[in-house]
């Protein structure tokens, strides 16, 4: 599995040591709101949640990534992709600890992610699928240089497919972030 490190953050994959701070991320309905269904998930959701994610890299040979502080070792959430069979296109969502929002985190790891995802898996085009009333996660959506593509439902709530392509981003984007290993 690919390892990412931007200034601030490490993305590397999910373990079972993260899982304290994923269930109280996962339990927060101010997190939560937009997220799936919008309903926090009890502790044993939780860990169904971070198998899922974990299993996805297994199924797809992407997906999320845990979203580590470089300087305290904290989770600070999650920050990668999803493409489970049926989805409207190949997505990249962040959805962060509410200690760390505002701080840039979600902007400075979906951008390595961005990064990766054209440089190395090659990808066409990149979606994210953003509640139209999550104004945070829209601006951080136009600062990856994404644009409002048209919109969808996605388990029975509206969302906006914001999108960039691969052409847009190599002409518009500064550096990706740098890859550090692949096996963990």
């Amino acid at each position: 599995m690919e390892t990412l490190e931007t200034d601030r953050l490490t993305l590397r994959m999910l373990r079972e040591s993260d899982f304290e701070e994923y269930a109280e991320m996962s339990a927060d309905p101010d997190v939560m709101r937009y997220i799936g269904d919008g309903q926090p998930l009890a502790r044993p959701m939780a860990w169904r949640n971070m198998a899922l994610m974990v299993g996805h890299w297994a199924l797809r040979g992407y997906g999320v990534w845990a979203a580590v502080e470089r300087a305290s070792g904290a989770l600070v959430g999650r920050i990668g992709f999803w493409y489970p069979d049926g989805w409207p296109g190949f997505e990249l969502g962040w959805v962060l600890r509410r200690q760390f929002w505002g701080r840039g985190f979600a902007t400075e790891g979906a951008r390595a992610a961005l990064g990766f995802a054209f440089a190395r898996l090659r990808q066409p085009q990149v979606i994210s699928l953003i509640h139209p009333e999550n104004a945070a996660s829209v601006r951080v959506a136009e600062r990856l240089g994404e644009r409002m593509a048209g919109s969808t439902e996605v388990f029975g709530r509206p969302a906006l497919i914001y999108r960039v392509t691969r052409q847009e981003w190599e002409a518009g984007s500064g550096p990706p972030g740098r890859p550090v290993s692949s096996p963990e």
